[in-house]
């Protein structure tokens, strides 16, 4: 590999060490070991980059290897879709194996290290077994089988491979240490009995190996040099390794497993057990859900395999698990949408445009751009008629200077079109707009090359003529979690963050160049985003999916919650200051408002956590926090921190922080026991009248 153009991630040192210290380049090897219990998710995808990447870097083979070692949650669905999305990121493997290829070689092993008494039957509970395991504070205690014979474990072990025994009755433990500091390594289970029939074998086993123990040996089996893994997987090493130990020969190359960081990326859940209940709940229409973090569901989306290979190009490999801005990824999508996707005009708030001075017979079929990203695209036709379809936010019946879109009175252009000028509305007996009403100055047309083409207007609006629009279904995707980190609050189910506009459908109107649009073909909707057409678009319903919006909407909800944060810890200095009643009562009522702004969780918690400290002005902005937003419960705070706040407000120099953390505690009736020590003691020694008040009344 050359190391001139580019500095080498950690991953590739490795490598390059070992080939420095003598293992042939044609040795190397590597390999994708997905379990086939779910889709793959984002997470997966930064493992085939990184695993199929070295492959093409070192012009080395890369395995896919399925380690379907748990028939009770494997399906062949799982094993179809998997391969179905690595070839869809672009990527191809020198083989496909499976740990079931090698269930006879590791019951083999498994007979020789009973035989070496590296290996036994345990008969225990599990209920036994996990407190005979001890803590990783306690070390564990051998089983009362530790010590059985190697005959009555080989008779036991084939007997459980010939199903004599229910399942949970006896298990396969490596004999290794008890008492070692990693717990792993306190005799792990090596085979359990488990009578279900498996994807590929059918019935053939009723014992199957863990994962730990076929996965080394799977690895060796292979010849696989370097097997890369996330950090989850760092204390499982030295059983790696252990297990390597009892079977490797001096003539073949010895797997070395190596652990980098998993990619976990803000607003979505990767874990295979949350995206099944997502699933199984309801929550989302399938594994395939647009919404979903599996890569199904992004393709489905809309978005590309070169966006997602770029993402994790960007993201890197590092040491050290981190949060990604789920922003970054929809950067990447917008970035190779703009250059590929063809640009229409579609219209999905609709509201009718009718031009007062075009002939009402007249049709113009106007030429308009492909794609101005893209010099090949060419030009398309629209047409171009009496009344239109232009987007209801785009017209103010009276609006001020810096609304750069129509309104009565005021010029804009008609995209590819005509200079036209409010004149009227008609509404309905609700006051609702039916119509807009407008004329067009004729020798305004765009490209003509007139003087009055040449005319600069403050803003251009996209249109569908009515005649020929086309019906279709618009599905608005959103991020499914309005959470950054949805599964990370202790004592919160990851569903409570469920976004609940993750997904709007809306009927719109498109022009007519997209009537025979296919499943998958991507386009950029004028002003709107980006859209696919979905798998559900039949010739009678198109179906169009929001693969990403033009701009990021949530970093500026983002930023404007965080300036929420900011003014309202500015103006509680103001509180402080003043000296009536009256301006007090103004301060705190403009702060409580914005406070109920903030919805972002995470957000919430972190400016608590930075804000219970012993200044007056900090502990007063937390207890308002607690008052006025409800998004944030008291059951919601760490309860260490809470009592923090409690106790540090109750002792406060200033008489409005004692008295509104006396209002927090009258609310939280389930800590209150915990200070009717300090009420007392307040009680006591207050000399403000309206907390004195409030605590007796406590007391």
């Amino acid at each position: 590999m050359s190391t001139e153009e580019k500095s080498l991630n950690f991953i590739e040192q490795i490598i390059e060490e070992d080939i420095k210290n003598g293992l042939p380049q044609d040795k190397l090897r590597f390999r994708f070991p997905p379990e086939p219990n779910g889709y793959l998710h984002i997470g997966h995808a930064s493992s085939i980059a990184l695993n199929f990447g070295l492959g093409i870097d070192y012009q080395s083979p890369v395995n896919l290897r399925f380690d379907d070692t748990n028939p009770a949650k494997e399906e062949q669905e799982f094993v179809d879709a998997i391969k179905r999305d690595i070839e869809w990121l672009g990527y191809q493997w020198a083989e496909e194996r499976y740990a079931s290829d090698y269930f006879d070689q590791l019951y083999d092993w498994a007979v020789l290290f009973i035989k070496n008494g590296k290996a036994y039957v345990d008969s225990q509970t599990s209920e036994e077994m996990a407190a005979q395991k001890g803590t990783p504070t306690v070390t564990g205690t051998d089983s009362p089988f530790r010590e059985r014979s190697v005959a009555e474990n080989l008779d036991l072990f084939e007997r459980m491979k010939n199903g004599e025994f229910p399942e949970g009755t006896h298990i396969l433990r490596a004999k290794i240490d008890m008492k070692s500091t990693n717990m792993l390594m306190r005799d792990p289970i090596m085979y359990r009995i488990l009578h279900k029939p498996h994807h590929r074998t059918g019935t053939d086993w009723k014992i199957y190996p863990m994962y730990d123990w076929a996965h080394g040996e799977s690895d060796y089996l292979e010849q696989i040099s370097h097997s890369f893994c996330t950090l989850e997987f760092l204390p499982h090493r030295e059983l790696y390794d252990w297990f390597l130990d009892q079977i490797c020969g001096a003539d073949k190359v010895r797997p070395k497993q190596r652990e980098f960081a998993r990619r976990n990326l803000s607003h979505t859940v990767v874990s295979k057990r949350k995206l099944l209940q997502l699933v199984n709940e309801k929550h989302v229409n399938g594994w395939d859900d647009p919404r979903m973090s599996t890569i199904s569901g992004m393709r489905r989306r809309g978005y590309t395999s070169a966006a997602i290979r770029n993402f994790t190009n960007t993201t890197g490999i590092a040491k050290r698990d981190n949060l990604i801005d789920v922003s970054v990824l929809e950067f990447c999508v917008r970035e190779d949408l703009n250059k590929i996707a063809p640009r229409v005009m579609a219209v999905l708030d609709p509201v009718k445009l009718i031009i007062d001075n075009y002939p009402a017979d007249k049709t113009e079929w106007l030429e308009a751009e492909n794609n101005q990203e893209d010099d090949t695209a060419g030009f398309r036709k629209v047409p171009f008629s009496k009344v239109l379809y232009i987007e209801r936010e785009d017209f103010l019946e009276e609006a001020s200077s810096k609304f750069f879109r129509l309104t009565l009175g005021k010029e804009v252009r008609l995209k590819n079109a005509y200079i036209i000028k409010g004149e009227s509305v008609v509404k309905d007996e609700n006051g609702t707009i039916t119509e807009i009403h407008v004329t067009y100055d004729i020798d305004s047309l765009s490209g003509s090359g007139t003087e009055a083409s040449q005319r600069k207007v403050s803003g251009t609006l996209h249109w569908v003529a009515v005649d020929h629009a086309i019906e279709a279904e618009i599905r608005l995707y959103d991020r499914l979690f309005s959470d950054e980190s949805p599964d990370t609050h202790k004592g919160k189910d990851f569903l409570e963050f469920v976004n609940p506009n993750s997904l709007k459908i809306s009927k719109g109107y498109l022009e007519p160049s997209l009537k025979d649009v296919k499943p998958g073909d991507k386009f950029q909707f004028q002003r709107l985003g980006y859209f696919t057409v979905d798998k559900d678009s039949t010739e009678n319903n198109i179906v169009f999916n929001r693969t990403v919006g033009l701009k990021d909407t949530w970093e500026e909800k983002g930023k404007k919650e965080e300036n929420s944060i900011n003014n309202g810890l500015k103006e509680i200095n103001k509180y402080f200051k003043v000296a009536t009643a009256e301006e007090r009562f103004v301060i705190e009522s403009a702060i409580g408002e914005t406070l109920k702004t903030v919805s972002n969780f995470s957000l919430l918690q972190n400016t608590l956590k930075k804000n219970v400290n012993n200044t007056k002005s900090s502990l007063l902005f937390s207890n308002l926090l607690l008052k006025y937003n409800t998004a944030l419960k008291t059951t919601d705070v760490d309860l260490e921190l809470l009592h923090k706040l409690y106790t540090m407000s109750l002792k406060s120099e200033s008489p409005y922080v004692r008295y509104e953390v006396l209002q927090n505690l009258k609310r939280d009736s389930a800590n209150l026991n915990e200070f009717k020590s300090q009420l007392s003691d307040l009680k006591n020694s207050e000399k403000n009248d309206q907390v004195l008040a409030t605590v007796s009344e406590m007391v």
